[in-house]
């Protein structure tokens, strides 16, 4: 049975071509515009991973993160924005990655590949503050 992943971004264009990498990988692929649509979609079905822009319209990104988290803490997040200093602020939310724009979209397969087969455990440990199991990739410069 395939991955489920939720990809919540505002942007038409990086939700249509996230969708076709993950379903080139063989991942059941869900999106949503804004963070009420993604609360909504994550609520309808299991979700095995979700991807979080954090410039949403109607519910911004961190708090669509908390009602998430609230409603399923063990499901890894994978934070992707264009904010630069959010890794921090992710390690100690306990995000499973935080990937800046543009993406490494290579780098990103890896990581979700890496959450999906990650031991629960390690995700309550970066729930608890080991931030010693948070990813962090910058954006490729050029």
């Amino acid at each position: 049975m395939s991955k489920r992943i939720l990809i919540v971004d505002d942007d038409a264009q990086i939700r249509a071509s996230l969708r076709k990498a993950l379903q080139a990988e063989s991942y059941e692929v869900f999106v949503a515009a804004d963070g009420e649509e993604g609360i909504e979609q994550f609520s309808a079905g299991p979700v095995d991973l979700l991807l979080l822009d954090l410039n949403l319209p109607v519910k911004s990104g961190w708090d669509t993160f908390e009602r998430l988290t609230s409603l399923n803490p063990l499901v890894p997040i994978i934070i992707i924005t264009g904010r630069r200093n959010q890794a921090e602020m992710a390690a100690l939310a306990g995000v499973g990655a935080l990937f800046e724009k543009p993406l490494d979209v290579p780098g990103l397969l890896r990581t979700i590949q890496d959450l999906l087969a990650e031991p629960p455990e390690n995700h309550l440990k970066r729930l608890a503050g080991w931030r010693s199991h948070a990813r962090h990739r910058r954006a490729k410069a050029g």
